[in-house]
């Protein structure tokens, strides 16, 4: 099942079939530890809606409440690569080789909610930076309790040019205006996703694609409940939290995003989001 997050409320949708919730407050409804199950009842008694051309659904929002965004790093072999190479100048990139074989996961803060870009957004580049990508990441939310309980899709945008001076500029590089974004919907499944499942990132520049790229989850080392348990270990979140979980898709090092740039990336059964660069 999948939640939309729409200016004139949330949508369910179930199948080919959609339905309104009488709850309008996000927070509520996702931050339960039994939301599969809670959203199949729903379906039971709530009446179906039909989108036309005419009366088409509302404008679907990120799908968000008040929930923090954090982030992992190092999680695929690939980003172990690609950050070395950019940190080794500045010495740094022993950090990430060890991380990648470390216990304990790299983990950071990336957005408050109000920061979030939904799907069609204008995402952006630091003006500051020299060296921008989108990096496409299967997105968990997890309940209150750390409980796995949906699925979105995120757009982690990057400065390398910046990580690469330093790794203590990741902050810098990771957390600016227009650097998150999530969309279209919360994907619940019955069961979690499959490793084969299959994440697509696509860009665009004046109507060509530029770059493709794809990967599966298999391919991660880090699992989705090693990473919560480690972000839950010392931290509260009252309403849930979402949890990038790093991307193995990074466009070759001469390639940089520019202003006007479109990126998709898609998920399925999740979905697709897609993002123009301001």
């Amino acid at each position: 099942m999948k939640l939309y997050k729409t200016e004139h409320g949330i949508i369910l949708e179930k199948g080919d079939t959609f339905y309104r919730l009488p709850e309008t407050d996000w927070d509520i409804v996702v931050n339960r530890d039994d939301l599969y199950e809670w959203l199949l009842l729903q379906t039971e008694s709530l009446i179906a809606l039909t989108f036309t051309e005419e009366y088409p659904m509302p404008e679907v929002l990120a799908p968000i409440g008040t929930q923090e965004v954090w982030a992992s790093g190092v999680t695929y072999n690939r980003s172990k690569e690609a950050r070395m190479e950019e940190s080794e100048k500045a010495g740094g990139d022993t950090f990430y080789d060890r991380v990648y074989d470390a216990e304990r996961p790299e983990l950071f803060f990336k957005s408050t909610a109000w920061r979030v870009i939904g799907n069609h957004g204008t995402v952006r580049i630091r003006r500051d930076s020299t060296w921008d990508v989108p990096e496409p990441e299967l997105t968990l939310f997890a309940s209150e309790s750390g409980t796995l309980v949906g699925y979105t899709i995120g757009n982690d945008m990057s400065s390398r040019s910046i990580e690469g001076e330093n790794p203590l500029y990741l902050p810098q590089a990771k957390s600016y205006t227009g650097s998150a974004a999530l969309g279209p919907c919360l994907y619940v499944p019955q069961e979690p996703l499959s490793p084969d499942t299959v994440i697509d990132l696509s860009i665009i520049r004046e109507g060509e694609e530029v770059f493709n790229g794809e990967i599966t989850l298999a391919s991660m080392k880090r699992k989705a409940d090693e990473l919560l348990r480690f972000l839950y270990r010392e931290m509260s979140f009252p309403t849930g939290c979402y949890l990038m979980t790093g991307t193995g898709i990074i466009p070759p090092s001469d390639f940089t995003l520019q202003i006007g740039d479109t990126v998709h990336i898609t998920i399925e059964p999740i979905g697709t989001l897609t993002n123009t660069v301001g």
